[in-house]
């Protein structure tokens, strides 16, 4: 296969051979586009009709996840079964006509085969050009014509819409497919919902963990979590992670822990995005052999994805920050701060394996998730550096402008706002700025979040950290500063172990002197005037007497 780069070279040579494009989706990873790899594009008949009559491109929707949204908004015109792989016929000028997923190489079940599919598309550009290009022009006209209207944040959270799609049998919600919607279990977790820990309690009990290393698979193929497909992500590990933690399932949250450090964490810097379902047993590549195995013993793990997105990572520092802090586990604390190095000294980029940096710009979801990351280090560990590059990186994201090619198409989208594995860009960066705003490093900003309100009232599992920062922001504005770090101390207990334990609503941080004067130089107004060793409990930005007996400090919270 003569595949090409995601750009505007492959759409030009496109026009000059005046041929279609297909754009195929997919990732490392995925199953089935592994097994479509092999059926069809490695098939030396289907390979020379499609390098004759296309221009081929292949995308890596986790390099280029603007790209993925924009054509799987594009593909719901031609089909429900949205999915990787994601396959998208399009004109030279970048407009879609068709779509698909998974083609078999022989019609089965009333699907025709990837050859036929080839030869209709190619059939139609040729002979029907002018209903190809109508249609793809509607297309686009409706992707641009798609707008949010803002809406009230919410004051109350409703949790009835959730709690009909729990599964009261086996946990979760739906039937299968079963997923683990880990933002939607951040939502419930914040705003104290039995619903957060029924769902966790009946994750970790299921096939969906596994038992011998840790960590989670991305779904279950069956109602009751059994049947995983034997994925592991990066995402998914982190957002879970963070979630046993502050529900205190120490066992859980430490196998998670390790996994993340002991699998995915790359001799090179960084974690790896995912781990493979497929493993060599036999010679024969087997999908979850390694994990069904009786004995690992002598086995050759899975594949790991090595290439290192900013955003994944950035939920991963955010979770081994913030478990730390809960679980004491400075250890896990100490990864976060390598990872988070490692990530400012490369710079802002998207992607990364080694010392290869992807062309593919820094986007939204980095900035925020990156940025969300670095707060909840510096609050694990009180250095405010980590606070300001936060604050730089939210500063910056305004400055993001869209993928030059899609823009040139008129299929730019801003990103999907939707965030069932994990949160979007637009409602990452938004708690990231709310969490500026309560360490005083910012102005409070909600014009992102009123824009999805409205769906996420109507669609809770679709938009759990959108909610997630809605209900911060709805919760009352508590800031509790400790400075000095053995204060207060009385067997064992110190009145900085209140705020390391702290599970919210607001902040909670505990620094040295020197640390919270470094604070406020860096313009923090929180910690202006903290400069002596006590406990300052503040709501809304007025603070109380500060106190320096812990008795004194649990009267008042």
């Amino acid at each position: 296969m003569d595949w090409r780069e995601w750009g505007d070279e492959a759409f030009q040579d496109a026009a000059a051979r005046d041929v279609p494009v297909l754009v195929s989706i997919g990732y490392s990873t995925c199953h089935w586009c592994h097994v479509m790899a092999r059926e069809s594009f490695s098939d030396p008949v289907v390979a020379a009709y499609l390098n004759e009559n296309f221009v081929a491109i292949k995308v890596d929707r986790e390099e280029y996840p603007d790209v993925d949204a924009s054509y799987l908004a594009a593909a719901s015109a031609f089909t429900r079964d949205l999915g990787w792989p994601l396959n998208v016929f399009v004109t030279p000028a970048g407009r879609p006509f068709f779509a698909g997923t998974y083609f078999p190489p022989v019609a089965v079940g009333g699907h025709q085969s990837f050859s036929t599919v080839l030869g209709a598309v190619a059939e139609a550009f040729t002979t029907r050009r002018s209903a190809v290009e109508e249609s793809s022009e509607a297309i686009v006209e409706a992707l641009a014509s798609v707008s949010l209207t803002p809406g009230a944040l919410p004051t109350e959270f409703d949790t009835s819409r959730l709690e009909s799609l729990e599964d009261a049998v086996y946990g979760g919600f739906g039937t299968a497919p079963k997923f683990p919607v880990a933002p939607v279990l951040g939502y419930l977790l914040e705003i104290g919902s039995p619903l957060a820990l029924r769902t966790l309690d009946a994750m970790a009990a299921s096939p969906l963990r596994d038992p011998v290393e840790g960590g989670f698979f991305r779904y279950a193929t069956r109602q009751d979590w059994s049947e995983p497909h034997y994925e592991r992500m990066l995402y998914d590990n982190a957002l879970l992670l963070a979630a046993y933690a502050r529900a205190g399932r120490v066992e859980v949250a430490t196998g998670i822990a390790n996994f993340l450090i002991d699998v995915m964490l790359l001799p090179s810097g960084g974690f790896a995005s995912a781990q493979d379902s497929e493993s060599i047993l036999d010679g024969k590549r087997v999908e979850g052999g390694y994990y069904t195995a009786e004995s690992r013993e002598g086995l050759t793990p899975p594949a790991l994805d090595e290439k290192v997105l900013t955003g994944w990572n950035g939920l991963a520092i955010e979770a081994l920050a913030v478990a730390g802090r809960l679980l004491d586990r400075p250890d896990w604390i100490a990864v976060a701060v390598s990872v988070a190095d490692f990530l400012l000294d490369r710079g802002m980029v998207r992607a990364s394996i080694r010392d290869r940096v992807s062309a593919a710009p820094a986007t939204l979801e980095d900035y925020g998730m990156l940025a969300n990351g670095l707060l909840e280090l510096a609050i694990a560990t009180g250095e405010v550096r980590f606070a300001s590059e936060a604050r730089r990186l939210v500063e910056s994201a305004g400055t993001i402008v869209p993928d030059a090619t899609l823009n040139s198409h008129g299929l730019a989208v801003s990103g999907d706002p939707s965030e069932g594995a994990y949160p979007s860009g637009v409602s990452a960066l938004a708690n990231a700025k709310y969490t500026l705003y309560l360490l005083g490093g910012g102005p409070l900003d909600t014009a992102a979040l009123e824009l999805l309100a409205p769906l996420a009232e109507q669609q809770p599992m679709a938009f759990g950290g959108a909610l997630t920062a809605m209900a911060r922001i709805a919760a009352p504005v508590r800031q509790l500063v400790i400075v000095g770090s053995t204060l207060g101390s009385s067997g064992g207990s110190s009145l900085a172990d209140v705020a390391q334990h702290w599970r919210g609503p607001g902040v909670a941080i505990a620094v040295s002197p020197a640390q919270s004067e470094a604070w406020a130089r860096e313009g923090f107004e929180l910690f202006r005037g903290r400069d002596r060793e006590a406990a300052y409990v503040c709501e809304h930005f007025v603070c109380r007497l500060p106190v320096t007996a812990r008795d004194e400090l649990l009267a008042l919270l």
